[in-house]
């Protein structure tokens, strides 16, 4: 098939078919997507059959920590990368935490690390604490008026005391797709590494990680359709660079050198799911075989155009309006389909009244407080985002517009 199945592929998640959630356009993506069936059988399966301490000789734990080796070697697969690359921690914010108390100690005064106001917290907050031990922290800023990052911008940045460089792959206000492999080239000339913060990009895609050029490479899973566990990716190359931060008789298992707190069996386990659901779709869309890598880049050209064309209707109708600023790119060949807008009026109040007409959309910061005050826009009450991703119809979309036009 050349298109997106959206028949077959709503069919996957049981949400669509729940009564309480019937006849509502879910707009509200970018804060967490529905769990896919795959997903939710798997947990199920866990806690029924297989809930006890995993990596025992007796069957059901046997089969409980293979089920968590599978999870791991399998969203390896999907994103390109070795097996032992891949840790899987509470939440993409604890996980930043935890990169950065450990790559704190290979750090000293008078070294400089870039870091973006585009960013949510969770991949700024952390890194410009590192300031209080004699680190230099520099601001790569974003355009006041588009909120985008230049490369440009990078370049004057940079230095021989470059360290590391933090930067999303997409900003969750303005959707902009930042090019990762671009700045790369540039962090590794100066002999620094990259951080990124893949949250907002991956719920449209997987990344392919093996040829992004990213050091380190986190998101979240409950955003792609996934439990609730954060995904951190460490190029194996620097693995050594970062300081051990589990029991200190695990540090030679990668797997455990990046989650202090013993990770979550059943949801890890059920992570599966996830690679289920790209096989699933990828044999109803495509003949032959293929690794999973390949099935996610096949996967990910239909999601993208499916998105496309959607996000391109709902700019169309938003740069109509006279009483309303889009933050960001104004066009879809740079965006993900997350639009944030600030509205002349109240964005709370306009979220609150979309609910009469059975839309599920957000306002306020989004942790993106940083990037909002750069651009100018007012915390409270922020901006409206509407978000949505692959499994999005379009009468949902036609809802949404409809709503907009009554309401605003």
């Amino acid at each position: 098939m050349t298109n997106l199945d959206l028949e077959f592929v709503r069919s996957q998640f049981p949400a669509f078919s729940q009564e309480n959630l019937h006849g509502w356009g879910f707009f509200e993506n970018a804060g967490g997507s529905y769990a896919c069936g795959q997903v939710i059988d798997r947990l199920n399966r866990y806690y029924r059959e297989t809930k006890v301490q995993p990596y025992g000789p007796y069957p059901a734990s046997k089969r409980a920590g293979e089920e968590m080796d599978s999870a791991r070697a399998r969203l390896a697969g999907l994103l390109n990368v070795e097996v032992n690359e891949i840790s899987i921690g509470p939440s993409t914010s604890q996980n930043s935490y935890v990169i950065a108390n450990a790559l704190r100690g290979g750090l000293g005064e008078g070294d400089e690390i870039i870091v973006t106001n585009q960013d949510h917290e969770a991949n700024s907050g952390v890194w410009r604490r590192l300031g209080t031990q004699g680190v230099d922290v520099r601001e790569w800023q974003v355009n006041p008026v588009s909120g985008e990052l230049d490369l440009a911008d990078l370049d004057k940045l940079l230095s021989s005391r470059t360290r590391f460089v933090t930067m999303p792959h997409c900003s969750n206000i303005v959707g902009q797709i930042n090019d990762v492999s671009a700045a790369a080239e540039k962090v590794h000339g100066a002999g620094a590494l990259l951080v990124v913060d893949g949250v907002s990009y991956a719920p449209h895609g997987f990344p392919d990680l093996g040829n992004l050029g990213a050091d380190i490479y986190l998101f979240s899973l409950y955003k792609t359709f996934g439990p609730h566990q954060g995904v951190i990716y460490v190029r194996a190359g620097i693995q050594d660079q970062l300081e051990n931060q589990g029991h200190y008789f695990n540090a030679d298992y990668p797997e455990k050198r990046l989650t202090p707190a013993g990770p979550d069996h059943a949801q890890i386990a059920a992570t599966n799911g996830v690679a289920d659901y790209y096989e699933t779709l990828y044999a109803h869309h495509f003949d032959g075989q293929a690794s999973l890598a390949e099935q996610a880049k096949q996967m990910n050209g239909l999601f993208a155009a499916h998105e496309k064309n959607l996000t391109g209707q709902l700019l169309d109708f938003l740069r109509s309006r006279n009483d309303l600023r889009i933050l960001g790119p104004v066009s879809g060949d740079r965006k993900v389909s997350t639009i944030a807008v600030q509205p002349d009026r109240s964005a709370q109040e306009i979220a609150t009244a979309l609910v009469d007409k059975k839309i599920m959309a957000g306002s306020g910061d989004f942790y993106a407080v940083r990037l909002l005050e750069a651009l100018g826009v007012p915390l409270n009450p922020g901006v409206l985002r509407l978000s949505f991703v692959h499994y999005t119809n379009q009468a949902e979309i036609d809802q949404l517009i409809g709503a907009l036009e009554q309401t605003l």
